[in-house]
C-alpha cells in the first residue's frame, strides 16, 4: 500500500511524499494533509510490527472541522486512491438509531466490503484476462468450425490437416473482426438469482443472497440455447471464463482482509447528528446514532454477506462544518474515538486563484478540455482568472459561503452561452479577458437577489 507507480517501478511513499501527491490536486490545508499522511503511513508501520503488538496498535481516527467546500472530502478521496485502499463516503445524517426506519450505521461497513470485493475481483480479472481471451477464442472456433459431413450411417474419416487449415483460416478472420456479425448457437446455464430482503435486529438490509447458490449441487444445472452474434457471444463467454479462472474463495478472503487492514471510511456531516436543546421530533435519534457509531469506530464484528469483518483497524475520518455547534457537543465517548482534530481554513480570493490554476484537474483545464472536441479553444488571461476568483470570493462573503464549489457556479454561468452556441461549424479560438468576465457577471453580482439564485 501507499505506492507511487513511476516508470513501472513502485515506491513506498513517506509522509512528506504523500503530502506532495495531495498538493497536485488540493490547494492549501497543510495541517489536514499532514495528519492524513501520518495516519496512512502508520498503517504500513503497524504491518511491519512483529508479535502481539501489531493487533494492539489501533489507528488514530481523524475529525476534520471546517466549512463546506474547503477540501475535506477531496483529501480523504485522494488519500484512498493513493493507497489503493477500499474507500467509502457516507453521510452521518442518513443513518438512524436502531429501532427506527432507515439505514443502520453498520451498513457503511457492508458498503466498504462490497467496494473491496469489486476492487480485488478487478485485480484478479486483470491477471486472468489473457488466459480467458485465449479460451474464448478456442470456444468461438469450436462453434464456427463446421461439423464433418455424414455419408449414410457411417461417418467419413476425419482429415486432421483439412480441419486444422479451416480452423486457422477462421482464427485469422476472427482476429481481423470479419466474423463479428455471424450468428452462432451457444448453450448457457440458466441463472435463477434474486435478492432477499432479510428482517433482522440490524434492520432490513438487502443481503443479496443468490438462490441458485443455495441450491447449487442439489438441483441439476439447466442450460438454454441462445442465438447470438460472435461479438455478443465473446462478451458472454469471457465472463464465464473469468468466473472459471478466478478462485472466488481467495477473492473473498483477500477482500475481507483488505477492508479490515486498509479500509477507509469517511463520515461526512457528522455535525448534523449533534442533538439540539430539545430531545423530540427529528432530534430524537441523533444521540442514538452517535452511540451506535461508538462500537463500530472503536472496534466490533460486523456481519456481511461475505463473512464477519472486524472494524478494529479500519481508519475512520469524520468531517463537519459545526456552524451551529462544536465538536464538544458530540457525546464524550465519540469524541474519544476521534482523537486527532484538524481545523481546515476558509478559502480566500488568492486561494480561489490558485485552485483555478494549480491542480492537475483544475476547472480551467477541465472546461478547456471539454470544449476541444467541439473545435473550440478557450484561453483565459491572467486578469480573467483573477476576476473570476474575486467574484467567487465576493459572492461567498455576501451570500452563503460554499467554498470552492462557488467556482463551479461562476464558471458555468460565464461559459453558458459559449457551451450553448457550440459547435460553430469551424475551429474557433475564444479569449476570455477580465472585461469578458465583468460584462457577463458584474450585473448579477451587484444585484444581491440575482446573485443569490444564479451564483
Amino acid at each position: 500500500m501507499i505506492f507511487n507507480k513511476n516508470k513501472g517501478q513502485e515506491k513506498l511513499l513517506t509522509p512528506k511524499e504523500i503530502v506532495v501527491e495531495l498538493d497536485r490536486y488540493i490547494v492549501g490545508q497543510d495541517d489536514a494533509k499532514k495528519s492524513v499522511a501520518i495516519a496512512l503511513r502508520n498503517r504500513w508501520r503497524r504491518q511491519m510490527v512483529e508479535g502481539y503488538l501489531r493487533d494492539e496498535i489501533l489507528p488514530a481516527n481523524i475529525l476534520m472541522i471546517g466549512p463546506t467546500g474547503v477540501g475535506k472530502t477531496e483529501i480523504s478521496r485522494r488519500l484512498a486512491a493513493l493507497a489503493g485502499a477500499p474507500f467509502v463516503k457516507v453521510e452521518a445524517s442518513k443513518f438512524t438509531e436502531v429501532g427506527y426506519v432507515g439505514r443502520d450505521v453498520e451498513s457503511m461497513i457492508r458498503d466498504l466490503v462490497d467496494i473491496s470485493m469489486n476492487q480485488v475481483r478487478s485485480e484478479y480479472e486483470e491477471k486472468a484476462k489473457d488466459a480467458a481471451e485465449r479460451n474464448v477464442e478456442e470456444k468461438l472456433l469450436d462453434l464456427l468450425t463446421p461439423v464433418r459431413p455424414k455419408r449414410g450411417s457411417k461417418e467419413t474419416e476425419p482429415d486432421p490437416h483439412r480441419e486444422k487449415r479451416i480452423r486457422e483460416k477462421l482464427r485469422g478472420q476472427l482476429a481481423a473482426g470479419h466474423l463479428e456479425d455471424r450468428e452462432v448457437q451457444i448453450d448457457i446455464p440458466e441463472n435463477f438469482s434474486a435478492n432477499l430482503e432479510l428482517f433482522s435486529p440490524m434492520g432490513m438490509e438487502e443481503m443479496g443472497l443468490n438462490i441458485s447458490e443455495m441450491f447449487d449441487g442439489i438441483m441439476p444445472k439447466k442450460t438454454k440455447t441462445k442465438s447470438l452474434t460472435i461479438g455478443e457471444a465473446r462478451k458472454l463467454l469471457f465472463q464465464y471464463e473469468i468466473d472459471e479462472l478466478i478462485d472466488h474463495d481467495k477473492v473473498v478472503d483477500m477482500a475481507l482482509s483488505r477492508a479490515e487492514e486498509s479500509g477507509i471510511v469517511f463520515i461526512d456531516e457528522i455535525d448534523k447528528i449533534v442533538s439540539g436543546a430539545s430531545a423530540h421530533g427529528p432530534d430524537v435519534s441523533r444521540e442514538g446514532v452517535q452511540r451506535d457509531l461508538l462500537p463500530v469506530i472503536e472496534g466490533t464484528n460486523v456481519a456481511t454477506k461475505y463473512g464477519i469483518v472486524k472494524t478494529d483497524h479500519i481508519l475512520f475520518i469524520a468531517a463537519g462544518a459545526f456552524h451551529g455547534s462544536s465538536p464538544s457537543d458530540l457525546v464524550p465517548e465519540l469524541q474519544g474515538r476521534l482523537p486527532i482534530r484538524v481545523e481546515l481554513d476558509s478559502l480566500s480570493g488568492e486561494d480561489f486563484e490558485r485552485i483555478l490554476l494549480e491542480p492537475e484537474n483544475s476547472l480551467i483545464k477541465q472546461y478547456t478540455a471539454l470544449m476541444e472536441p467541439e473545435g473550440v479553444k478557450i484561453e483565459f488571461t491572467s486578469g480573467a482568472i483573477q476576476e473570476i476568483a474575486r467574484i467567487a470570493d465576493q459572492v461567498n462573503s455576501t451570500t452563503e459561503n460554499i467554498g470552492a464549489r462557488r467556482l463551479h457556479t461562476v464558471m458555468s454561468t460565464l461559459l453558458e452561452d459559449i457551451m450553448f452556441d457550440a459547435p460553430y461549424g469551424e475551429a474557433k479560438k475564444i479569449k476570455i479577458t477580465k472585461k469578458t468576465v465583468g460584462d457577463c457577471l458584474l450585473g448579477i453580482v451587484e444585484d444581491s437577489d440575482l446573485a443569490k439564485y444564479i451564483l
